[in-house]
C-alpha cells in the first residue's frame, strides 16, 4: 500500500505533469471508484475544470480545481499515468481525464479499492477521512506535548495505534516498523506506559524516518511506481521491514517478523524489548 513519501512523491510528479491542463472529457469505467458525486455527475461536472495545483493530506491526493477539489486516495494498488496520446488501454484502467492538448492522466487499480471524492473548492478539509487525520510528520506540526498527551490516553499497543493516523499521519505499515526500531521501542508496548525519552526518540524517528523515505522516492516493495513509472529507492535503507533473519545493524541479532494487530511486523528482540510495568 502506498504511505505517505509514496503518495507525496506521485503528488510531485503528478504536479510536474499535469498542473495547468484543462478538462476536456472524462470517463468513468468503473463507478464504484466514484465515492461522490454519482459517475454520470462527476464526468459532466469536471468538463472544462483546470488543474491548478495537488496537494496531499496524510495518504490522500488532493486535485485543487478551478471550481472543485478532487479527493484521491490510492489504497492498496492505485496509480496514476500520464499518456502524452492516445494509447492502448491497460485492463485496470478505470477512469481517464481527457485534456484539451490531447493529453491524457488514466487512474489504474488492480484491486479496484481506490476512491475518489470531488467537493465544493475549499471544502476537502471537511472531507470525512481527512477530518481525522492527526498532524502531517512536520517538526512545526507534529509536536511533543500533544503527541505524548495523545500516547498517555492510550493502553493500546504502540504499532496499531500509530497506524490509525489520529496522532500522526502518514505511517503505514513499513514506516512504524522503521521509526520502532529506529527508537528502541517494541512494536507491541503499551502506548501509555512509554517513558518522556522513549516518546521524544519516538517522534524524532517518525519524523527522520519519512523525512529520508519522500527524499528517496519512497519504498518500493513488489508493485510500487510513482506517476513518473519510476521506482522509490528507500527500500535500500530499511533496517527492519522485511529483513527477516538478518542480523540487526545495530547489535547483530537476527530480525524477528511476527504479527502485531493482524499486520506483518519487523523488530529486533534484542534492541526493541517489551517493558512490562511492574
Amino acid at each position: 500500500m502506498p504511505e505517505l513519501p509514496e503518495v507525496e512523491t506521485v503528488r510531485k510528479g503528478l504536479e510536474r505533469l499535469v498542473t495547468g491542463k484543462k478538462i476536456q472529457k472524462v470517463q468513468v469505467l468503473w463507478p464504484k471508484i466514484i465515492e461522490q458525486p454519482e459517475a454520470p455527475i462527476f464526468e459532466a461536472t469536471l468538463i472544462g475544470e483546470t488543474i491548478e495545483s495537488i496537494g496531499r493530506r496524510g495518504k490522500f491526493l488532493i486535485f485543487h480545481l478551478t471550481n472543485y477539489e478532487l479527493i484521491s486516495h490510492l489504497r492498496m494498488e492505485g496509480k496514476y499515468s500520464f499518456v502524452e496520446e492516445n494509447q492502448p488501454l491497460d485492463k485496470h484502467t478505470h477512469v481517464i481525464f481527457f485534456f484539451d492538448d490531447g493529453s491524457q492522466l488514466r487512474y489504474n487499480d488492480v484491486r479496484k479499492f481506490g476512491r475518489m471524492t470531488l467537493v465544493a473548492k475549499g471544502q476537502s478539509d471537511s472531507y470525512r477521512g481527512i477530518m481525522k487525520l492527526g498532524p502531517e510528520p512536520l517538526p512545526e506540526l507534529f509536536t511533543l506535548a500533544e503527541f505524548e498527551a495523545g500516547l498517555k490516553k492510550s493502553h493500546k499497543a504502540i504499532k496499531p495505534l500509530l497506524l490509525d493516523q489520529r496522532l500522526v499521519t502518514g505511517l503505514g505499515n513499513i514506516y512504524v516498523d522503521e521509526a520502532l526500531w529506529e527508537a528502541k521501542i517494541h512494536p507491541e508496548q503499551p502506548a501509555n506506559t512509554l517513558k518522556g525519552k522513549e516518546i521524544a526518540a519516538l517522534r524524532l524517528a517518525i519524523i527522520d524516518v519519512l523525512g529520508r523515505a519522500v527524499e528517496a522516492g519512497g519504498t518500493t516493495i513488489r508493485s510500487y511506481l510513482n506517476a513518473l513509472g519510476e521506482a522509490g529507492s528507500f527500500q535500500m535503507a530499511l533496517h527492519v521491514y522485511g529483513q527477516t533473519g538478518q542480523p540487526c545493524v545495530r547489535c547483530q541479532t537476527p530480525i524477528v517478523k511476527t504479527k502485531v494487530a493482524q499486520r506483518g511486523t519487523h523488530y529486533c528482540p534484542k534492541c526493541q524489548q517489551l517493558k512490562i510495568p511492574k
